[in-house]
């Protein structure tokens, strides 16, 4: 069994067992990811209530923006590769986020379509999606580069980083959706861009914990002029800044901005490809087709789950029977509910992922990618029951909750489990690249969540059957990938070449 650990780690202080730097980098994702969930829990009932776009439009522009957030880092992660590093990416992410929080804040406006206010939140929104760009994808590279590839502490590492995800993701929905809809949208925005801010602080204070991981890879070169006497690493940061304007002015065209991503994705993935047969050996390329099939996945699974913030957040708002001790919960608050869930579960499955790994009883990669697809369609179908069950009243509350239950045990088997793949699997000169590609297909799987949402209908009392209808379809269908997914696992894990990973990491 593979237990060794990287030189750099084990020089380093650790706690439970971990480097700090992992606790440092779970607690800066933690607030960034306040910043994003709470900013999303509320952002279909800013466009539908104060914006009042109809819910096609808003479902398609939700899908664009959370679809972009994600195609992002394939550039992000390219950058940090070549030129900045995992470390500076991170900190100039957080800071283009923080200013498109603010700037919603700022930009409210009195309501409807002003053009003046409405192009400033495409504009804040822009902000935010090239910051994420450079953040998510290369935080996660820093996880990884605290762990040699084989050892055994890795998928508890990301397990562990996984909860400060979603302890921000509990916590910003409460805030932000409480004060955006309680006090006013600007409130709610503005904390996001807070939380962004606090977790910068923590970044920049406990750099020495990573133990110099996450440099530039030719720190001269970047210091170098490259444009007009200007820096190579300034040379980017305005390329980015140009970025921005060029999102705000495309951001408005949602379809054809979706359809854009998915050629997009399809050429990245024709590149990785490209580069895996014409570079690499039969090892090295079989581990990057067993990466490749599980990236394949990832559209379906995040097409479906996505509908927590966009369909399932209007039919929770118009649907649901959300009073409880006489006070009517907004339906905002209610996307802490997976996270909540998450930071209960996460530490049970890490430690069953290890209880069965000592006993070689561990599900493989794709076997845990299997059983997350059947989770996820299980969770659609009791969500139909409990509906049905209800006939002409709201669905009760506990139906909400539990397809939250089972959603989150699918990301359990699902997120953390790719992240970490991502990072084993993928050579060293690839593995921003391929990170930001998981992203991609996650991207691509936000898209399609828009256009499930869009099939939904309005979700008003007179459309909640076709609502219904489009879960009920949409959870039979995970179910039977999950199955066929289970059924060749064994054939992908082969690829995986598990016996040898990591070997020409020890001396």
């Amino acid at each position: 069994m593979a237990t060794s650990i990287s030189g750099t780690a084990a020089a380093g202080k650790t706690w439970l067992g971990h480097p700090r730097g992992l606790f440092l980098l779970f607690f800066a994702e933690m607030w960034e990811r306040f910043s994003y969930y709470g900013m999303r829990a509320i952002l279909i009932f800013y466009l539908t209530k104060h914006f009042l776009f109809g819910e096609d439009r808003a479902y398609l522009l939700y899908g664009a923006y959370t679809s972009l957030v994600y195609i992002t880092p394939v550039i992000g992660g390219y950058l940090a590769d070549r030129f900045l590093g995992p470390r500076k990416a991170v900190f100039a992410g957080g800071l283009f986020i923080a200013f498109g929080h603010f700037l919603i804040a700022v930009t409210e406006g009195p309501g409807r379509q002003d053009p003046v206010y409405l192009n400033g939140f495409y504009l804040a929104l822009a902000s935010i999606i090239v910051g994420t760009g450079f953040l998510k994808a290369n935080i996660s590279v820093l996880v990884g580069e605290l762990y040699s590839r084989d050892d055994a502490r890795r998928d508890p590492a990301f397990s562990i980083f996984y909860m400060g995800i979603n302890a921000g993701g509990a916590i910003g929905p409460l805030v932000c959706g409480l004060l955006g809809e309680t006090m006013g949208w600007g409130w709610g925005f503005g904390a996001a861009g807070v939380g962004m801010l606090l977790g910068l602080v923590m970044f920049v204070w406990l750099t020495p914990w990573l133990l110099g991981k996450g440099e530039p890879p030719a720190p001269q070169q970047l210091r170098a002029p490259a444009v007009a006497g200007v820096s190579q690493e300034w040379t980017i940061y305005l390329s980015a800044i140009l970025g921005v304007v060029a999102i705000w002015f495309v951001i408005r065209y949602a379809e054809l901005l979706g359809y854009a991503l998915l050629a997009f994705a399809a050429l990245t993935v024709i590149y990785i490809v490209w580069r895996t047969l014409g570079t690499l050996g039969k090892v090295d390329r079989d581990r990057m087709f067993a990466a490749l099939f599980l990236i394949a996945l990832n559209p379906l699974f995040w097409g479906l789950f996505e509908q927590t913030g966009s369909s399932l957040n209007i039919f929770t708002d118009r649907n649901v029977d959300r009073t409880v001790l006489g006070w009517d919960i907004p339906a905002s608050m209610f996307q802490s509910v997976n996270s909540i869930f998450i930071i209960l579960l996460a530490p049970l499955f890490a430690v069953l992922w290890t209880f069965l790994d000592k006993r070689r009883l561990e599900p493989s990669s794709p076997a845990k990618f299997g059983i997350g697809l059947i989770l996820c369609g299980a969770g659609f179908l009791v969500l139909v029951a409990g509906a049905a069950m209800a006939g002409q009243d709201l669905t009760p509350l506990l139906f909400v909750i539990l397809i939250y239950l089972f959603h989150t045990m699918a990301e359990l088997c699902f997120s953390p489990v790719g992240l970490s793949a991502m990072t084993r699997l993928s050579v060293p000169n690839m593995v921003g690249l391929v990170m930001g590609t998981w992203f991609l297909a996650m991207a691509a799987g936000n898209f399609i969540a828009g256009l499930i949402a869009r099939a939904t209908g309005s979700g008003d009392a007179n459309g909640v059957a076709q609502v219904l209808d489009v879960y009920s379809r949409i959870g039979w269908f995970s179910i039977g990938v999950g199955v066929i997914v289970l059924l060749v696992s064994p054939m992908i894990t082969r690829l995986m070449h598990l016996d040898t990973i990591g070997a020409e990491e020890r001396p």
